[in-house]
């Protein structure tokens, strides 16, 4: 319209339309800039979360290296607190003989993970003994006590590598024949060797190519490779397809056999034949027996247990 009045010229037009964005650029750089600095903050934190965690504490120097222990694990009035004066375990005390199989339940938060980051030493106890064939656990060496148990969790970390050399992760010195050993144990050969390149297929980070059962298969077998005294298990809770189940159930079967086992039980329905139910609330124990002794309490236990029955009950309905 100005134009054609002869106000001003196309050029003059020209020049403001190149100028304008001569004028942005800089703007819609330095708000590029602005958030390429907020993602750098972001990540300096977490570098320097890290950097700020306390290291562990040494060893004692008279810290010792059982060559084999049978399995015997001892909590005598064991408590513990993340933060000062909140614990969130309260004067823990149970038994266990070698071979035993350990079911820990309880309602989230009550402390079943904090039992196992003890006995790992993952954290030091505020007061009692954690006692493995009557040593504390204190008196062995870190790296001697992690590698006498074995771990199995529900997030499985592989590594971008091939799947060989993740199984191999549970033992480092292993030949490939126990490792394929270890895989058809663990009933994790068959869908291995109908990868791409069999145990030679390099997987991505984290195992993203793999479905949830695939993943947790060899998590099992990289345990049986270990051959630990004692394992603790993290109950799955994700939905995996019945037949992948079925090789999971039989593969922890295998993995359990001879060994004691402490299981963290999210469904009651599968630790019906654990030999010790820990029932814990509020980081106490407060019932422990088998599953039939624990029913006929009718107490925590049994409110768990069929809550839980009836839950599963309505959904199938």
């Amino acid at each position: 319209f100005l134009v054609i009045r002869h106000i001003i010229t196309v050029g003059i037009i020209a020049s403001f339309i190149t100028y304008s964005k001569q004028f942005t650029r800089p703007l819609n750089e330095l708000a590029n800039q602005f958030n390429m600095i907020q993602s750098a903050i972001s990540s300096a934190e977490r570098v320097f979360e890290v950097m700020d965690e306390m290291p562990e504490l040494n060893d004692l120097p008279d810290a010792i290296e059982p060559k084999a222990v049978k399995g015997e694990v001892e909590f005598d009035r064991v408590s513990f607190a993340y933060k000062e004066n909140e614990l969130v375990l309260k004067n823990v005390s149970f038994h266990v003989q070698p071979g035993q199989t350990v079911a820990i339940v309880g309602p989230t938060g009550a402390g079943k993970t904090t039992i196992v980051n003890l006995l790992t030493r993952f954290y030091d106890i505020e007061s009692g003994t954690i006692l493995i064939d009557g040593m504390d656990i204190r008196k062995i060496k870190r790296s001697k006590l992690r590698s006498l148990l074995g771990i199995v969790l529900q997030d499985t970390y592989l590594f971008a590598e091939s799947v060989r050399e993740n199984i191999r992760y549970g033992r480092l010195d292993a030949s490939n024949e126990e490792i394929e050993a270890a895989a058809r144990m663990a009933y994790a050969d068959q869908f291995i060797r109908h990868l791409p390149n069999g145990y030679d297929t390099i997987l991505s980070e984290d195992g993203g190519d793999l479905s949830q059962g695939q993943r947790q298969l060899l998590a099992i077998a990289r345990a049986i490779l270990a051959d630990p005294a004692i394992l603790i298990l993290d109950e799955a809770t994700s939905n995996i397809d019945t037949r992948t189940e079925q090789y999971i159930q039989k593969a922890m079967l295998n993995l359990m056999k001879g060994r004691t086992c402490f299981v963290i039980a999210h469904r009651l329905s599968t630790i019906r034949n654990a030999d010790l139910i820990l029932v814990i609330n509020d980081g106490t124990i407060v019932e422990q027996g088998t599953h039939q002794q624990l029913l006929t309490q009718k107490g925590f236990y049994y409110d768990l247990y069929m809550s839980q029955f009836n839950h599963h009950s309505v959904v199938r309905s």
